[in-house]
């Protein structure tokens, strides 16, 4: 097993491909996918072809609970397409087991903590729906603040899409100040 990171109760580790099952659950929770994709199923053969393929092989990793070594969820820190590598997107993905526990934003802190000490990041990001307070919440206990909100346009829009998406960040000068 490949650690990326540890925490007090998680260990972030490289996703394998003995992991197709924990994701075709998270991925198929119609609650956990509400804000992604309106709760729709997502075919095994797309997380066996396609989403595992992606999260072996950049910046994703395998959120576990330390104690009982249960599958959490995942979470991911990587710059996008087009946009420079010391900007890397926080994203967070988690069973619904796992809400209200205090694990993504614990996950997500030590993620912005390795991007501003070893990465060499400048600025670290994150995008929600606007509705999504949950995620929005997380964003902000890490220290995230609000930078924009945009609209942009969707072949099948979400309900709250006419709210916009929003980006948070925290800047490396913001992080340093802590």
């Amino acid at each position: 097993m490949h650690i990326y990171l540890e925490t007090g109760r998680l260990i972030l580790r490289r996703f394998t491909e003995s992991d197709a099952d924990h994701l075709f659950a998270l991925h198929n929770d119609p609650e956990v996918m509400e804000f992604l994709n309106g709760g729709k199923p997502t075919p095994r053969e797309v997380i066996v072809r396609e989403t595992l393929p992606r999260f072996i092989d950049s910046g994703f990793f395998a959120a576990v609970e330390k104690p009982s070594g249960a599958f959490l969820g995942w979470f991911h820190l990587r710059a996008p397409k087009d946009v420079p590598d010391d900007e890397p997107e926080l994203g967070y993905r988690l069973h619904k087991s796992a809400w209200g526990k205090g694990y993504a934003t614990e996950g997500s802190l030590a993620l912005i903590d390795k991007a501003f000490r070893e990465l060499g990041a400048r600025r670290v990001f994150a995008q929600t729906m606007a509705v999504n307070v949950r995620s929005r919440r997380v964003m902000e206990k890490c220290g995230l603040r609000l930078a924009r909100t945009f609209h942009p346009q969707w072949e099948d829009p979400l309900p709250g899409t006419e709210h916009g998406e929003v980006e948070y960040e925290l800047t490396r000068a913001e992080w340093e100040a802590r």
